[in-house]
């Protein structure tokens, strides 16, 4: 199946459903006109209309225009979205679920036998193509179906196919992960602010200093630790401040925020 021949479509229209739409349309894996989007209401389709996109309020015709469905509701919605579907989904179909804790046994309970089915876990920096996505697939799904779910998520960052019990590790490293960087950037620039910078100037280069780092560290392939080093020198600022961040105990803090994450994550899944 070519990126080409795609009709996609996303039951569910919210804020990661869109994100991934706009990654796909930025980087011309699929035409606006071959994706297709439903929601109850107009409230998050009109976004999805000003991209070029189909919109519509019935899932099942989401079902019968499109070959890869994108399953981006809610996570206690779904199963009776999938209740709803189920007669119309057939062998041609692809279907992806984003809903967080619902495991691949559940979804392939709720479809019938055989569907091609796969979970996704996405981050929000998909939408400026520079997520982080892991995806497992069901015992429907073959290599062809992984192949082509990681080609064209490619466009939106790291795709990565991974054993489904990582899905929830990855949601507390790195769906959840987001938001301990942009409070680390945060505390970042309001450091340079208390120094006498300015805010708007502190907020770029920290975000840039960010950006810089992770770049070093997927093109380098070095571990952070041996970065971390580099930077240092004896006597100098870095291992100074590296100190005080010790001392508030700023490594421990971060494991025990993924550890949270996954927790709550596996406890969702159990709800």
């Amino acid at each position: 199946m070519e990126a080409v021949e795609l009709r996609v479509g996303f039951v569910g229209a919210g804020r990661m459903a869109g994100g991934l739409a706009r990654g796909l349309l930025r980087a011309g894996k699929v035409p606006a006109s071959s994706i297709l989007a439903s929601a109850p209401s107009d409230k998050n389709l009109d976004a999805w209309r000003e991209s070029g996109c189909r919109t519509t309020h019935c899932n099942l015709e989401v079902l019968q225009e499109s070959t890869l469905v994108f399953l981006a509701t809610k996570p206690h919605v779904l199963p009776g979205v999938l209740q709803e579907i189920r007669p119309a989904v057939g062998p041609h179909h692809v279907v992806v679920s984003l809903a967080a804790g619902v495991t691949l046994q559940t979804l392939q309970r709720l479809l019938p036998a055989g569907t091609k089915v796969l979970r996704l876990m996405p981050n929000l920096p998909c939408v400026v193509q520079a997520g982080a996505m892991v995806f497992a697939r069901g015992s429907g799904a073959g290599d062809g179906e992984a192949a082509l779910l990681k080609s064209l998520l490619s466009s939106c960052g790291l795709c990565e196919e991974v054993p489904e019990s990582y899905i929830n590790i990855h949601t507390g490293l790195s769906g959840s992960g987001v938001a301990y960087v942009y409070l680390f950037a945060e505390a970042l620039a309001e450091g340079a602010v208390k120094m006498g910078m300015p805010g708007g100037l502190a907020s770029r280069i920290a975000a840039q200093t960010l950006l810089g780092a992770a770049k070093m560290m997927l093109e380098t392939g070095e571990h952070p630790a041996k970065l971390r080093g580099d930077v240092c020198t004896p006597g100098g600022t870095t291992i100074h401040a590296l100190h005080q961040l010790e001392k508030g105990a700023l490594r421990a803090t971060v494991m025990n925020a993924v550890e949270a994450a996954t927790n709550r994550a596996c406890d969702m899944a159990e709800d």
